[in-house]
């Protein structure tokens, strides 16, 4: 009855606002250039900026170092190619979820969503905040370490309003995420040109013998495109909202085509700019490559580096907001998480109680000391899981023919980004192994447990304490489920 009469209010309110006529479900609000800013804007976070010397560390010279953001951003593209077939035969939202639900069924989807979700988006989203409230709070604790207590609150507050501004609306959301889009490439643009009119200068010292001395191993090659690769997470994004996606089938494979090769080339022209100023030595032994190139090119307008710096990181945790929430709220529709996850604000029409679900994990990860060396173990885990869905595509062109496949990538393209990826997985294992990788394991098989408890056998004792839960929060937050599940 109250689920009625919040729908029956919702529709009125649209009515009146609206000759067009809205559904309780999520809207198609996301065109091919909001499409393009979450691409770019949550791939290109802190990382590039801060610190580079990851990839150049492992590879010691100029020439191998530039090779390798070459080839991670070549990978990127294919692995999200693969995706853009996955993205237009399946057209839902949640990005691997549901393609592994399709492929092999609702364990490995279940195991996706569960590691995904209690562990890497909501630490990556509060890692991300705690760099933005970092790089904030340094010009008022000049010489010193700004107090931990004062960075973990702004950090929660950055969170709280993300979580805010995506819950209110999708549309404001998309439009937060294409101004700090457009800020951090303002910044990108000052230092590559800042970069290229050194190396007009004659500024190309550090390009002689660019490969002399290189001593690569498999081991240093894994690591590096390892690091590389970390830099370009996010390539996958788009997939997590193809339902808000505007005429996905052409809009979603135009904006990986054109947003990720876009990441590319900055990425690759920045590391130029950050040598034409810095040797490989200099650059290893700076805390923050940017700043560092900032207080050597730009003085004395040296700090738009820590301003525009800021706003990026700040765009890339409302872009992580903005697309995880949905992967919650698409595994509380197909009844993997609770069913109130699923439902949708009457008012707003936003997935309101994933995003603000997401919001709180996030926020409780904020507590701990340090939750870095935590992603670090469990991102071997998310190239598990890329290769898994990846394998999935090749499975589905013989399991699922019927299957329309709008685009249909070359099948060598699925094929080598599956044996990469589980390359990228062992290879860390077995150049430093670690107790860690096992503890990470079991945790992603632990959410078998919960699997069979809560889903697959639905006892009832579940079901009363879920139930009474799902009612108030209702009430409450004035949700419903999506339409389809009602009629």
């Amino acid at each position: 009855m109250g689920e009625t009469s919040l729908r029956k209010r919702g529709e009125d309110e649209k009515s009146i606002q609206s000759n067009e006529p809205k559904t309780t479900n999520l809207q198609k609000e996301v065109g091919l250039v909001s499409g393009i800013c979450i691409i770019v804007g949550t791939i290109i976070g802190s990382g590039i900026f801060i610190s580079p010397k990851s990839v150049l560390s492992n590879t010691e010279t100029v020439g191998p170092c530039l090779i390798i953001w070459a080839a991670c951003g070549i990978l990127a593209t294919l692995g999200a190619l693969c995706f853009a077939e996955l993205g237009t035969m399946i057209t839902k939202s949640g990005g691997e979820y549901p393609y592994l639900m399709e492929a092999f069924g609702p364990i490995p989807a279940y195991l996706f969503s569960w590691t995904s979700l209690m562990v890497m988006k909501p630490s990556s989203f509060a890692i991300i905040c705690l760099s933005f409230s970092e790089y904030v709070c340094a010009p008022f604790y000049s010489g010193c370490k700004p107090p931990e207590t004062v960075v973990k609150c702004l950090a929660a507050a950055a969170i709280m309003l993300i979580t805010t501004v995506n819950a209110l609306s999708v549309r404001l959301g998309s439009y937060v995420q294409n101004f700090f889009t457009a800020a951090k490439l303002v910044i990108v643009a000052i230092i590559i040109i800042s970069g290229l009119v050194l190396l007009a200068q004659g500024n190309t010292k550090n390009f002689e013998n660019s490969f002399e001395g290189t001593k690569l191993s498999v081991g240093t090659v894994s690591l590096a495109f390892y690091n590389g690769l970390w830099a370009y997470d996010g390539w996958n994004q788009l997939n997590y909202i193809t339902e808000e996606l505007k005429d996905p089938f052409r809009n979603l494979p135009r904006a990986i085509v054109i947003g990720i090769p876009l990441v590319t080339v900055c990425y690759i022209l920045m590391n130029v700019a950050y040598f034409a100023v810095m040797t490989p030595t200099e650059l290893l032994q700076s805390q923050a490559v940017a700043v560092t190139f900032g207080d050597r090119v730009l003085y004395p307008a040296s700090w738009v580096v820590p301003l525009f710096v800021a706003f990026s990181t700040i765009g890339a945790a409302n872009g992580t907001c903005f697309t995880a929430g949905r992967l919650i709220y698409v595994a509380g529709r197909e009844g993997h998480m609770l069913k109130v996850l699923s439902y949708i604000s009457v008012r707003r029409l936003t997935p309101a109680p994933a995003i603000i679900f997401y919001g709180i994990i996030a926020t409780i990860y904020i507590i701990p000391g340090d939750i870095n060396s935590l992603v670090n173990y469990f991102s071997f885990a998310a190239w598990m899981f890329y290769g898994l869905t990846i394998l999935g595509l090749i499975v589905m062109r013989f399991t699922k023919k019927d299957l329309e496949r709008p685009i249909k990538v070359p099948i060598f393209i699925p094929i080598l980004v599956t044996l990469i990826s589980v390359f990228l997985v062992l290879a860390p294992i077995i150049s430093r192994p670690a107790w860690e990788y096992l503890y990470c394991v079991l945790f992603i098989l632990s959410g078998l447990i919960f699997y069979f408890l809560f889903v697959y056998y639905k006892f009832g004792w579940a079901q009363k304490i879920s139930k009474p839960v799902t009612i108030y929060l209702q009430m409450l937050m004035e949700v419903v489920p999506p339409e389809k599940e009602t009629e």
